[in-house]
């Protein structure tokens, strides 16, 4: 079958035959369409993700989104090593599949469910959200930023504060639901923080780690009001990935450090806040630029620069 296949570590896929396949007992087939190229497929395929087996060569991609032997358009998570969802059919654990909703095309779902799946669960399983709830989302000009600031509104917060260092984009984040910003600029940072944590913050979604959230917590143990629990979620890095903390900081106040990922949420959980994110995600307003790339052009597209949206890798299917 043609696929997308990862040869070695840090060296990207080539388009090619991977060894055909049948599913095994217990198993069902995805005939994909659509797999986005998101940072966990790439860090996978490189190796540097924590969840990387580096067994080679092997057939990138965690999820997608295709049909089953009875016609039915699923999304599908962490096929069956080594038939990743890069490829024209994967094999997966029925368990493993959500149903795709009639509105929401294979591509669009294909790119919403990694980013948008990011904020869903840490809101719902590790931040344990309450409406009404202060939510402040670092690093929210981001794909995944951007989305988790709709999710919070769609999930209930009463207030949503951003943080990022694009301003346009941050100040186009109020159309999507949030009341503040804050520009991670230099001098200003500190200030906003305070007052805003004097006011209240109930949770934290961290995208960036680094210098940004050290500045948060900070801010939080010192300024936030006295025993009101702040829940700081951890979800990248893309700032780096390591702090140094005072441990004061974490002595003088009520904050909850925590992180939301594969691991630390079950991976039945993390299913089911895709499969709850790809039915609210009209309702929501969830919205995600998408470039479409066939998948034989993968060699080419794997590098490309993807801030501002999704490539997703398409394979065509005359049968559909």
């Amino acid at each position: 079958m043609k696929a997308a296949i990862v040869t070695g570590p840090g060296v990207a896929p080539i388009y090619g035959d991977f060894d055909h396949s049948e599913p095994q007992s217990g198993e069902q087939r995805v005939r994909v369409s659509a797999a986005a190229l998101t940072h966990l497929t790439r860090g996978r395929a490189s190796g540097s993700h924590y969840s990387a087996d580096n067994q080679f060569p092997f057939v990138p991609g965690v999820d997608g989104v295709g049909r089953l032997d009875d016609g039915s358009r699923v999304y599908f998570a962490m096929p069956r090593m080594p038939f990743g969802g890069m490829a024209e059919q994967t094999f997966v654990d029925p368990s493993h599949c959500v149903p795709v909703p009639d509105d929401l095309d294979d591509v669009t779902a294909a790119a919403l469910a990694n980013p948008g799946m990011s904020s869903w669960a840490a809101l719902r399983h590790r931040a344990r959200l309450h409406p009404g709830e202060t939510v402040l989302i670092n690093g929210a000009t981001g794909v995944s930023g951007r989305l988790a600031v709709a999710i919070a509104r769609h999930l209930g917060a009463g207030r949503i504060i951003a943080t990022g260092r694009n301003l346009a984009t941050l100040e186009s984040l109020k159309d999507l639901g949030a009341d503040a910003t804050i520009p991670l600029t230099g001098g200003e940072t500190e200030s906003d923080l305070r007052k805003h944590f004097s006011d209240g913050v109930d949770v934290v979604l961290d995208y960036l780690w680094g210098e940004s959230a050290r500045s948060i917590l900070l801010a939080g143990a010192k300024f936030g009001p006295d025993g009101r629990a702040i829940r700081f979620v951890q979800i990248g890095s893309m700032a780096g990935g390591d702090i140094a903390l005072p441990a004061a900081a974490l002595r003088s106040s009520a904050i909850e450090l925590m992180g939301s990922g594969i691991g630390s949420v079950s991976l039945p959980n993390l299913l089911g806040s895709i499969g709850e994110m790809l039915a609210a995600a009209r309702t929501a307003g969830l919205a995600i630029t998408t470039e479409a790339v066939p998948l034989s052009d993968v060699e080419e597209a794997w590098s490309k620069d993807d801030r501002d949206g999704r490539i997703v890798f398409t394979l065509p299917h005359p049968e559909y």
